[in-house]
């Protein structure tokens, strides 16, 4: 695969990723648009863990604190912060497990991957984003995330399975309209990325085991270095501006792209 196909394609995925705007629509969208051949799931599986390396090291104090309380989680003790928060984004990540579960063996995770499919989803949940963003209460921080929210905020999370939702979008959709302020709700959804992005990582990794080549590997590591860099910079950028600006601008961008490829889809 050329150089600079792999290091768009992470660079998108990492930007992408945690900004409501949907990494896989974008990706999706850039074989088709620009006449490139689809990166393939080695490459995927390598922008993934970039990702997942960027919210780990940026938010690696909360990932830190969960991972000491799992080991009160497995004694089926939830008598600490960490393994409370342990047990909220095991929780929280039910439902996009089993979402994804029965997308798969039905086939309809591919029969949604379209140009028309993304740009009704880019459109309509970012006014779902704004109406949220909008009318939502600000009276809770992520440290009043409970297992009612958690619930509530991973059926949300669940519906990012048709490309281009955002799962982070659609996350902090969730968090907002449960009354989180517009960090915490994007912590929060940030958090709930981990045991997503593992999961969905994890699945790719067994569909490729066995086939990558030393070619692939290399490929995969240049891709996953620039993924996380990109990440890291994306998520710096967003936690910032989200103190003095809301989401707005993210909705802006999804609804002129939104409709940008319908009309292409309806041409």
């Amino acid at each position: 695969m050329p150089l600079l196909h792999i290091l768009l394609v992470a660079i998108i995925q990492g930007v992408t990723e945690f900004l409501p705007v949907s990494s896989s629509g974008h990706l999706i969208l850039l074989p088709n648009l620009l006449g490139l051949e689809d990166q393939g799931q080695a490459i995927d599986v390598a922008v993934h863990v970039g990702t997942l390396g960027a919210v780990v090291l940026f938010f690696w104090s909360d990932v830190k604190l969960a991972i000491l309380g799992v080991p009160r989680l497995l004694a089926g003790k939830r008598d600490t912060e960490g393994a409370t928060l342990a047990f909220l984004l095991l929780i929280a990540t039910v439902p996009v497990v089993i979402a994804g579960f029965i997308l798969k063996i039905t086939g309809l995770d591919e029969v949604m991957r379209s140009i028309t499919v993304i740009g009704w989803t880019m459109l309509l949940f970012g006014i779902v984003l704004w109406w949220a963003d909008q009318t939502g209460a600000s009276e809770k921080s992520d440290g009043n995330w409970n297992l009612r929210d958690a619930i509530i905020m991973g059926l949300w999370q669940a519906i990012a399975l048709i490309p281009g939702t955002s799962r982070s979008g659609i996350a902090i959709t969730g968090a907002r309209r449960l009354g989180y302020d517009r960090t915490s709700a994007a912590k929060l959804a940030m958090l709930m990325s981990i045991p997503t992005i593992l999961a969905s990582g994890g699945l790719l990794t067994l569909q490729v085991a066995g086939e990558a080549d030393i070619q692939t590997a290399k490929d995969g590591a240049f891709a996953a270095v620039f993924s996380l860099l990109a990440a890291l910079l994306a998520l710096k950028i967003m936690m910032r501006l989200l103190q003095s600006i809301s989401y707005t601008p993210y909705v802006i961008y999804r609804i002129i792209l939104g409709c940008t490829l319908l009309a292409i889809a309806y041409s």
